[in-house]
């Protein structure tokens, strides 16, 4: 059997580095043959998955220096048959990559939004009046770059050697220690745990914007003695001031603690959706 497995591309990205590693993994581990697809923005690797032009998706979802990617969020809340089958963190390291003699002669950096903020600092002390370009992946611009000695590009070292690209800074990030997580994402037929889930992604909607109403549904999984690894809200679209609250909570969605939970969740909620259950792992490079 081969799946292929949707990411955000082109080649080079970190989300097809995290794609490749598991498609390794799948190799490895459970015998099964994939073929990695690129795809141009976040919500289309998802929408491949969800009209079954891909088998699942490896996404970008919360990196620890810029917090959480929007797309992925809702995509999810949007495509109700996807489900998370694996979280994996991978290590982030960013170069400059540039056909340009020194920083002096660099006028304009292209990169994902992310990545240039994950860089702000370094680019406004080595490259104050260079002109911030955001592209819709670490790698996009990489083609423009031989013809080009004017500009730069912030992406992988990876990256760098697939496109036989010189690296004229390493480790430009801000902090050392900056890491993203990665979902793996499919259908939600394919419900089956490749490990013991310690973890469950869910988002809510509440039936009031009234005093009170997000700590009723937080008290849940306080007095159930659940940790919440993450929590932060993003706009409903219906209205200004309408939020929706995506959650990470440490427990299994089987777990006895998670199904009381998520039961006592459901009576003081509009619309709850559980995106998965699953567990994590670090990826190595």
């Amino acid at each position: 059997m081969s799946v292929a497995i949707a990411h955000l591309g082109p080649a080079g990205t970190y989300s097809e580095q995290a794609a490749f590693f598991y498609l390794n993994w799948l190799k490895n581990n459970q015998k099964i043959e994939a073929t990695l697809s690129p795809y141009a923005t976040i919500a289309k690797s998802l929408q491949a998955v969800a009209t079954q032009k891909a088998s699942m998706a490896v996404v970008p979802v919360e990196n620890s220096i810029e917090g959480s990617v929007s797309m992925t969020m809702d995509s999810l809340w949007q495509l109700d048959s996807l489900r998370i089958k694996l979280a994996l963190v991978l290590p982030i390291n960013h170069a400059l990559i540039s056909c340009a003699d020194s920083l002096d002669n660099i006028e304009t950096v292209y990169s994902h939004p992310q990545a240039l903020a994950q860089c702000q600092g370094w680019l406004a002390k080595f490259l104050p009046n260079a002109n911030l370009i955001a592209s819709n992946s670490t790698t996009e611009a990489l083609e423009q770059i031989p013809q080009a000695p004017t500009i730069a590009a912030i992406s992988s070292s990876r990256a760098a050697e697939l496109y036989h690209l010189p690296i004229l800074a390493s480790g430009i990030n801000d902090y050392p220690e900056n890491c993203t997580r990665f979902w793996v994402v499919s259908q939600e037929s394919q419900d089956e745990f490749l490990f013991t889930p310690t973890h469950t992604s869910l988002a809510f909607s509440l039936p009031a914007n009234v005093p009170g109403a997000l700590v009723k549904a937080l008290e849940v999984f306080a007095h159930l003695g659940i940790n919440l690894s993450r929590i932060e809200s993003r706009p409903t679209k219906r209205s200004l001031g309408e939020y929706l609250f995506f959650l990470d909570a440490e427990a299994g969605v089987s777990s006895p603690m998670m199904t009381s939970a998520l039961a006592e969740l459901s009576t003081c909620t509009e619309i709850l959706k559980i995106f998965g259950s699953y567990s994590v792992l670090t990826v190595t490079t």
